[in-house]
């Protein structure tokens, strides 16, 4: 039986991968629609690298020969095949790669020629690994002659699941100055890099400031191929051609909406041409983090801020909270996000 949902019915040609998470079960590849090799026995689950286990997954079935320490390495050599395909097809078709890596997600799982490579302990040479395989990636590019023609964009869906211990243990901070960390929807939890290469179009070495989300790559890429999307598709999404090719132009948006693995909700916002210019915003429903980060949740004092207001110029880290400061702020972006969030949109549910 067909495996659907999935990606074949969303639209992709070719899927090799895993269900989900690499810590989720069953642990098994998915080739198009179909169970490359089924999950017959089972696997008891594992703590975390830095609570002693060997890397943190879920007990749950297991295909015989699924090897978690080779997943990543699996997904690079499909990748690299593929271009190969692409060029020796010789066809001139343009390509779509998605390359959704489960690294360095748990299980922190480095092969073992980039143990100590990092100096930032497990998690550090996880990366490590996967810097060499996008590298590997870039190379092939070169070489097959695909580069001046394709758009590479390397990015994560957050930031890094990185705790006080993690930073006191190995000298090293995952997400910089930032305040937070994954699910958290303080900056540590939501800015992470962009990076995008494209010979001959993109500027080598440049580095902008415009706001941008994930959202934008749906947008920029329609764009680029001179497709339209369809009304109500993508409301959320712009296009970054202009940033990504170093033009004077006006930024593609303003405003962007976050929200923590518990529901809470920010909204950052760029004045670009309002009576404080320059000036970067954001405004959070709540106070605590909101994710993993303690305190995650908490109860307003008594005539007290019922959320936090950052200025992000002066303070990216989030240190100095003008709520109670600048109310004129809070009311234009309160306004603002329940104008884009809508009236008749429902609360997330909570999440652990």
């Amino acid at each position: 039986m067909p495996l659907r949902p999935g990606p074949i019915t969303a639209g992709f040609e070719h899927y090799f991968g895993i269900p989900a998470s690499l810590d989720m079960e069953p642990y098994l590849y998915i080739e198009d629609e179909g169970v490359v090799e089924a999950a017959t026995g089972t696997i008891e689950d594992s703590a975390m690298r830095r609570y002693g286990g060997g890397g943190y997954w879920r007990a749950g079935d297991i295909a015989p020969g699924f090897d978690f320490l080779q997943v990543t390495p699996v997904l690079f050599d499909r990748a690299a095949g593929y271009l190969e395909q692409r060029t020796a097809a010789g066809d001139g078709r343009p390509f779509f790669l998605y390359l959704p890596l489960p690294s360095p997600h748990t299980p922190w799982m480095p092969l073992p020629e980039f143990k100590g490579a990092s100096g930032a302990g497990i998690y550090g040479d996880f990366v490590a690994q996967v810097d060499a395989g996008v590298g590997r990636l870039l190379d092939a590019l070169d070489s097959l002659d695909l580069a001046s023609n394709t758009l590479v964009v390397f990015t994560s869906d957050n930031g890094a699941h990185w705790i006080e211990a993690d930073i006191e243990q190995t000298g090293h901070r995952a997400n910089g100055a930032l305040r937070g960390q994954k699910a958290d929807i303080h900056e540590g939890g939501h800015r992470v890099p962009f990076l995008a290469r494209w010979p001959g179009r993109i500027p080598a070495g440049t580095v902008r400031g415009e706001l941008a989300g994930l959202v934008d790559v749906f947008r920029t890429v329609t764009a680029i191929l001179d497709v339209e999307p369809g009304a109500g598709v993508a409301e959320d999404s712009v296009d970054l051609g202009a940033v990504l090719r170093g033009e004077d132009a006006p930024p593609p948006r303003t405003s962007l909406i976050h929200h923590s693995s518990r529901g809470m909700f920010a909204i950052r916002s760029h004045d670009m041409d309002g009576p404080e210019p320059s000036r970067k915003w954001k405004l959070i429903e709540g106070l605590g983090s909101g994710g993993f980060t303690e305190p995650r949740q908490l109860a307003p004092e008594p005539g007290g801020a019922t959320g936090q207001l950052y200025e992000l110029v002066t303070d990216p880290a989030e240190r100095n909270d003008i709520y109670l400061d600048r109310p004129d702020i809070v009311e234009r972006l309160t306004a603002e996000l329940e104008a884009i969030r809508g009236e008749d949109s429902q609360p997330l549910a909570q999440q652990d």
